[in-house]
């Protein structure tokens, strides 16, 4: 994990909604209106903490067809393990300042 997928990850559970959303989703997945109306959020405001925690891939999303034909937005956990401390974070610096070919990035360096 580089700085940048750490802070993606800090800022999608650094809010009181999406950590309610994880604790609703860790007993299996759900839909988004009977997630909606466990939460007593809108919709639409829970799509955006959807979007932002599936960018972080904290949740899946995923579309269904019910019985009666109504498409169904369902999102589960993703499985994620993340520990921080201080090797946490230094391994993600590390990471970041690692260009695709292996060097170290010449930013910050004189």
């Amino acid at each position: 994990m580089d700085s940048e997928e750490l802070l993606a990850f800090l800022a999608a559970v650094g809010h009181a909604q999406r950590i309610r959303i994880i604790g609703e989703l860790a007993s299996g997945q759900l839909y988004v209106s009977e997630l909606a109306r466990r939460l007593g959020v809108s919709r639409p405001l829970l799509y955006m903490h959807l979007e932002r925690m599936e960018k972080a891939g904290l949740v899946v999303g995923r579309l269904e067809l019910s019985d009666d034909g109504k498409a169904l937005k369902y999102f589960e956990l993703a499985p994620f393990d993340v520990r921080l401390n201080v090797d946490t974070i230094t391994a993600a610096v590390r990471e970041g300042q690692t260009g695709d070919d292996g060097q170290h990035s010449a930013e910050g360096t004189s």
